[in-house]
């Protein structure tokens, strides 16, 4: 299912803050920390306690996913989804605008992103160039927990944003899809490892394209303009005009790929949930393509 209407994928830093001025954050608009790091890095809900925008409440994305899953990040049930949001204030008819707090503008928020599209949910944006920006410019900032009224939110998983291992791997010899890896190049390759990983390979899928999900923001940590993501598109070959799954090492990166086809217009994006984690651990060795040479430091 391709959907028509487009809302919009991005909010500034200036209207966000203008929107908090005007006493606007309230069960109508409601703002997400999606924040997370690699362990041992940096503490993301510790960081949401010491300042976070003013109204936003953290969203635990080690949460609120699939617990009893082997695979990593995987999506929550409908169910689980729809309770996890409720309870920050979120119905169906909220505006939900989400950031994180990563050096690069943005890492995780896309992801929080799709997770509401794909569960029905249309009324999304990212806050663009992200928390590192917010605080670049000044605006206010707050150590206060929010605490939301609960809300009823009624999840519908879409499953056309959404592909499995047995689509990925029917795509191989179908080629109905093409698929496109946001992990860097060397981790893509397998002549770089897979960072905070015992027992997983570097590599791809056979047939994917590397796009590198950093190569779609700024320097200074902004969406790039739909012009230059289009020129990214087309210089990997990448045909928006056809269908598309976006994969990465768990999901999450992934999730960029599908914003910036968003931003050309191409709301329809499907991401591979279990992305190379599951990939490697389930797929046939041939359907693996690695550089990488065990025993490799």
């Amino acid at each position: 299912m391709v959907h028509q209407v487009l809302y919009r994928a991005l909010v500034s830093t200036k209207w966000l803050g203008g929107a908090g001025r005007a006493g606007k954050l309230g069960p109508g608009l409601r703002v997400l920390d999606a924040s997370w790091y690699s362990p041992g890095t940096r503490e993301a809900r510790k960081e949401y306690l010491e300042r976070h925008v003013p109204g936003a409440s953290f969203f635990d994305i080690e949460e609120c996913r699939n617990v009893a899953s082997p695979y990593e990040m995987m999506l929550p049930s409908e169910a689980d989804f729809a309770h996890y949001v409720g309870r920050l204030g979120i119905s169906n008819q909220t505006h939900v605008v989400v950031y994180d707090g990563d050096h690069l503008g943005s890492f995780y928020a896309p992801r929080v992103w799709w997770m509401f599209r794909v569960f029905g949910h249309r009324t999304v944006s990212v806050l663009n160039g992200g928390f590192r920006n917010w605080l670049k410019e000044g605006h206010p900032v707050t150590s206060e927990p929010s605490r939301p009224e609960p809300a009823n939110f009624e999840a519908t998983l879409d499953r056309s944003l959404l592909k499995t291992y047995e689509q990925v791997l029917e795509n191989l010899e179908s080629k109905r899809f093409q698929l496109v890896d946001a992990r860097s190049q060397g981790r893509y390759l397998g002549t770089e490892p897979e960072p905070d990983a015992v027992g997983l390979d570097p590599g791809h899928i056979r047939g994917s394209v590397n796009m590198p999900f950093v190569d779609f923001l700024t320097e200074d940590g902004f969406e790039k303009s739909p012009e230059e993501l289009r020129a990214l598109f087309e210089a990997k070959k990448v045909n928006l005009a056809q269908p598309l799954i976006a994969t990465c090492r768990k999901g999450v990166t992934a999730c960029h790929i599908a914003l910036a086809a968003y931003l050309c217009g191409k709301p329809d994006v499907a991401v591979y949930d279990g992305s190379w984690f599951e990939w490697f651990h389930r797929a046939p060795p041939e359907t693996r393509v690695s550089q990488w040479q065990r025993g490799k430091a």
